[in-house]
């Protein structure tokens, strides 16, 4: 007869890490997405706007790395729903093949990571890595609908910003929609210079920036959004300065100088970036001291 301790706590449904399973799980798994990672990859090299997709796996892959001591301590609880997502990802790979539809064919990889997680670890493992896994969606394009929608207003923001600006600096213009006349020439704020571009890299910095950087929710929140209106006056400014460099030099606004600009600006972006959260950071530690010197 086994002895039973009186008051020992119940024992908890858990299994090892099946880590044969996991590797050929994930062998699978690259087998099936061969193709649609590969075209991924190669899209990172034509699209101008994805700069930023080589970092995304690798960046995902190291903070999961530095989750993972905290969660291997932790039991393996496997979820039979994380079957149902990875047959999810599955038929959506299947519909957006027969459709030719990129985004959700690639989509349904990191949906199909979600499931294998949630599968294997249980609901424990996924919040554990749901940010990597969060952070992987930011390495597929958005689709061209959502990209069109966007890009236009974006146009016109930069446009009549550029012009105000200019305007102040005593420079002679006139915009019709997204196009500015100036003396020496017209600019056509094309799609590349709208900030879509910006915007896009720019969003993915905040998060992972924000995770590093700070412990605060709210505050992380109030980065990523804050994404939106930096990266169209940062682009604003880099319209701003082909126009003035333009009645210098019609030369200068094009080029090697002007994809210059854009990374000058970009960087200009991140400065504004880490700034404000200096500054959120110091109001929330103002406001924390008054509530305890308040409370005492």
């Amino acid at each position: 007869m086994t002895p039973v301790l009186i008051g020992s706590p119940p024992s908890r449904s858990a299994t090892p890490i099946p880590w044969t399973t996991v590797a050929w799980v994930s062998a699978l798994l690259l087998v099936c997405y061969a193709s649609v990672l590969f075209r991924l990859a190669q899209g990172w090299f034509d699209n101008p706007d994805m700069g930023h997709g080589f970092f995304v796996p690798v960046i995902a892959a190291y903070i999961a790395w530095r989750t993972w001591p905290v969660v291997s301590a932790k039991p393996a609880k496997p979820n039979w729903w994380g079957l149902a997502i990875v047959i999810w990802a599955a038929v959506q790979l299947y519909l957006a093949t027969l459709g030719a539809e990129l985004f959700l064919a690639r989509t349904s990889f990191v949906v199909s990571l979600i499931g294998i997680v949630l599968l294997l670890g249980g609901v424990e493992y996924l919040k554990a890595f749901s940010f990597p896994l969060f952070l992987l969606f930011f390495m597929v394009p958005i689709p061209a609908v959502i990209y069109n929608a966007l890009t236009f207003p974006l146009q016109l923001r930069a446009s009549e910003a550029a012009e105000w600006a200019i305007s102040f600096l005593g420079i002679p213009i006139i915009r019709e929609g997204n196009v500015l006349e100036l003396a020496s020439q017209k600019l056509n704020v094309v799609e590349a210079c709208s900030g879509i571009r910006s915007l896009l890299t720019l969003t993915f910095v905040a998060l992972v920036y924000g995770y590093f950087a700070e412990k605060r929710v709210w505050i992380r929140v109030a980065l990523f959004f804050a994404t939106i209106p930096i990266a169209i006056i940062a682009n604003a400014g880099r319209v701003t300065l082909t126009g003035v460099l333009s009645e210098v030099n019609p030369e200068l606004a094009e080029g090697a100088i002007h994809e210059a600009q854009g990374m000058v600006i970009f960087l200009v972006a991140i400065v504004i970036l880490v700034a404000l959260h200096q500054g959120l950071t110091r109001t929330a530690n103002f406001i924390e001291r008054r509530k305890l010197a308040h409370i005492g």
